[in-house]
C-alpha cells in the first residue's frame, strides 16, 4: 500500500510538471495571437488558436494514454461526428473530470468545446482573455431583480446572448450546456428530492436559449453520458492514476420540428412542452446510466476502491 502511495504520488507530481510545462508552452501563443487579433481581424488568426489550443489540449491527452495506468474505457459514440460539424452538447455533470473526458473523446473528433460563459471573467488574468480568444459567448446578463423592475432588459439579453453566438457561428464548435447547472452530489440529490436515480432536476432555460439563437444553425443536438462505476473521482484521484473505469455515451437527439418554432420565453404553452420534452430526455438518460453501469458490473472491479462512492450510483 504504501509503495502504491508513493508511486500515485510521483505520476502526480509528472503529470502536474507536465501540464504546467504545457501551459508555458502553449499558453503565450495563443494570447498573443488573441492581441493580434484585436489589431487585425482574421479568421486565419481564429484557426491559429484553435489549433494551438487543441495542440494544447493534445498534451493532456498523451499524459492519459501513456503515464496514466490503463484505464477501461467503455465508448460509445456515433459515426457521423466531425471536426467541422456544429454541435450542441448535453451533458451530465458529476466531477471536474467531467471536461478532461470530454476533452479526450472529442477532441478528434468534434470542434473545440466551449460554453456560455459570464462577461465578468473577462477580468480574470489569463482565463478571462483565453475564453475571448477562443469564441466562448461571453453573454452580460441582468439579474431576475433588475428584469422585475425592467422588463425591457429581457429583451437586451437576448439580444446580447445572440451577439454573443454571433462569431461562433462562423466557425465549427461545440457549446456545452450542463443541464443539471451544477455537479451532482448526494446532498443535492436528497435536497431537490430528485425524481432521477442518477441525476439531479435539468434546468431547461439555458439549452432553450441556446436552440432558439442556434438551432437552424447546428448539425445536431448531442447528448452525452458519462459515468464512473467506481464512485465520482475528484481531479486528483484522475491525475493521479486512481480512476480505472469509465463509461462514455453519445448520441444525437433528435429535435422535432417544433422545438425550433416556439418562444420559451414569451410562450407558457410552448415552455410547457419544452419542459416536458426535455424531462423525457433525462429520465431515457437516467436508465441509459443504470445499462451502463450495469454493463461494467461483470468487469473486474477498480483497482483504488476507495473512491467517494454514492450509493444509488452502485450497479446492483
Amino acid at each position: 500500500m504504501k509503495n502504491k502511495k508513493v508511486a500515485e504520488k510521483l505520476r502526480g507530481l509528472t503529470i502536474a510538471t507536465a501540464i504546467t510545462s504545457s501551459t508555458f508552452l502553449h499558453g503565450p501563443p495563443v494570447l498573443t495571437l488573441g492581441l493580434l487579433k484585436t489589431i487585425i481581424p482574421s479568421r486565419k488568426i481564429d484557426e491559429m488558436a484553435i489549433g494551438l489550443t487543441n495542440s494544447w489540449l493534445g498534451v493532456n491527452n498523451w499524459l492519459i494514454d501513456h503515464v496514466l495506468p490503463d484505464i477501461d474505457w467503455q465508448i460509445t459514440l456515433p459515426t457521423e461526428l466531425s471536426l467541422d460539424g456544429r454541435y450542441l452538447l448535453m451533458c451530465n455533470h458529476q466531477s471536474w473530470v467531467d471536461t478532461t473526458i470530454m476533452q479526450y473523446v472529442g477532441l478528434t473528433r468534434m470542434p473545440l468545446t466551449r460554453f456560455f460563459t459570464k462577461w465578468e471573467l473577462i477580468f480574470i488574468p489569463f482565463l478571462g482573455l483565453a475564453f475571448k480568444i477562443l469564441g466562448f459567448p461571453m453573454m452580460k446578463r441582468h439579474s431576475k431583480q433588475a428584469i422585475a423592475k425592467n422588463p425591457a432588459l429581457k429583451l437586451q439579453d437576448l439580444e446580447e446572448a445572440k451577439r454573443a453566438c454571433s462569431n461562433l457561428q462562423r466557425q465549427p464548435y461545440t457549446l456545452l450546456n450542463y443541464l443539471e447547472g451544477t455537479r451532482f452530489t448526494a446532498s443535492k440529490h436528497q435536497e431537490q428530492n430528485s425524481p432521477y436515480q442518477h441525476l439531479l432536476k435539468p434546468k431547461t432555460g439555458g439549452i432553450a436559449l441556446a436552440l432558439q439563437i442556434l438551432g437552424k444553425e447546428i448539425d445536431a443536438l448531442m447528448d452525452m453520458t458519462i459515468v464512473y462505476p467506481d464512485g465520482i473521482p475528484t481531479y486528483g484521484d484522475f491525475w493521479t492514476g486512481r480512476v480505472r473505469r469509465i463509461g462514455v455515451d453519445i448520441r444525437q437527439v433528435e429535435l422535432p420540428d417544433w422545438v425550433l418554432a416556439g418562444d420559451y420565453e414569451e410562450d407558457m404553452a410552448y415552455r410547457a412542452r419544452f419542459q416536458d420534452w426535455v424531462t423525457q430526455l433525462w429520465q431515457d438518460k437516467d436508465q441509459r446510466i443504470e445499462q451502463m453501469l450495469q454493463r461494467f458490473a461483470g468487469t473486474e472491479q477498480s483497482l483504488s476502491p476507495d473512491l467517494p462512492g454514492l450509493s444509488h450510483q452502485s450497479s446492483t
